[in-house]
């Protein structure tokens, strides 16, 4: 995901360069070294990657809302989606800001208090145990956890372009998640006995729960929290794009954009509860790996050996075609693999 990242700053500053100005998208990127069909592909997995997020987080959040409050599950989703769709159309930049840094900050609190209460119960015996069958399965998930590429852009032009700023800014703004992630499959993978072992998919939040009375509310509290500040981000970033994506007129793409953006998470999330992990697994595999995988290694390839493209900035991601083609080719292999397995899934059911 480093790489990825990499690639598209070194794609960004060159295109910045060639048009000569700043706040250059993924989606002038991709028409400037993949052409019209690169661009709609752009547009369809971004439109993906945001939906099938907002399906998952409106599915788990109703699941927490209906444990807390005894209510049905399409008034916790319709309520939540309310909520937080509400405060993105009505709130300004500044409640906006306010209410997101206060969930942030309710996050780490959550975070910690969830490492500390929980790890008293790790046994060093579970964290030896392993079950490598398991890990590609884990690939999309991790890709999905790991996703900024879409903010590279953004950091290139207040970095003003100076690669090797950006590249520090990658490198530490990846390794603080990885950190984070590393202590949580600890404290999972170590209080939870035979959980590695185990060859079915299960919500190990759900486990840890069961195994602490005490853990219980402050995973529902940190869950609840994570889900809602991604919510809030996943929103206003779906509904400026889709503005854009249809051309309307300013002033009058809010009401018409929030409705598209809200209502068909609401309305999937209803129709299949349990598909949390189904969006999940889906937005990885074909939305993260299709436009974070193998995009960045095909506009930087197209970049670097095409004839009819400058590229003014060195490459910053050593290795050439050989590192170019093992970024393609990993994405492209895992996601195969996926659609095999959902065929296969599929034939099964008939």
């Amino acid at each position: 995901m480093i790489v990825t990242g990499l690639l598209v700053a070194e794609v960004n500053v060159n295109t910045m360069c060639e048009l000569g100005s700043g706040g250059v998208s993924l989606v002038s990127m991709a028409k400037r070294t993949l052409g019209t069909f690169g661009v709609r592909t752009a547009c369809f997995s971004y439109l993906f990657i945001h939906y099938a997020l907002l399906v998952a987080y409106v599915a788990r959040s109703s699941d927490i809302i209906t444990n807390a409050l005894g209510i049905p599950l399409w008034e916790s989703a319709a309520l939540f989606s309310l909520a937080f769709g509400g405060l993105c159309y009505f709130g300004s930049q500044q409640v906006i800001g306010a209410v997101n840094g206060f969930l942030v900050f309710s996050i780490i609190a959550s975070f910690t208090s969830l490492v500390v209460v929980a790890s008293g119960n790790i046994q060093l015996s579970s964290l030896l145990e392993t079950n490598f069958a398991a890990a590609p399965q884990s690939i999309p998930i991790i890709a999905l956890s790991f996703v900024y590429q879409n903010v590279v852009p953004v950091l290139c032009t207040n970095l003003e372009g100076d690669l090797s700023k950006v590249r520090k800014a990658i490198v530490l703004g990846t390794a603080i998640p990885l950190v984070l992630f590393l202590v949580w499959d600890a404290v999972i993978l170590g209080t939870i006995p035979g959980l590695a072992g185990s060859g079915t998919i299960a919500d190990p939040l759900e486990q840890l729960r069961s195994s602490n009375g005490i853990v219980g509310p402050i995973v529902e509290a940190f869950s609840f929290l994570a889900i809602g500040t991604s919510y809030i981000g996943f929103v206003l970033g779906l509904s400026d794009f889709i503005a854009d994506l249809l051309k309307l007129p300013s002033g009058q793409n809010k009401p018409l954009t929030y409705l598209v953006t809200l209502l068909p998470p609401l309305v999937l999330s209803l129709l299949d509860p349990e598909i949390f992990f189904k969006a999940l697994d889906f937005a990885g595999t074909y939305g993260v790996l299709v436009l974070f995988g193998v995009f960045p290694a095909a506009m930087s390839w197209s970049e670097r050996y095409s004839d009819e493209l400058e590229a003014p900035v060195p490459p910053i991601v050593p290795g050439g075609k050989v590192t170019l083609s093992f970024v393609m080719g990993g994405a492209l292999i895992v996601i195969f693999s996926e659609i095999f397995k959902d065929i296969m899934q599929l034939q099964g059911l008939h």
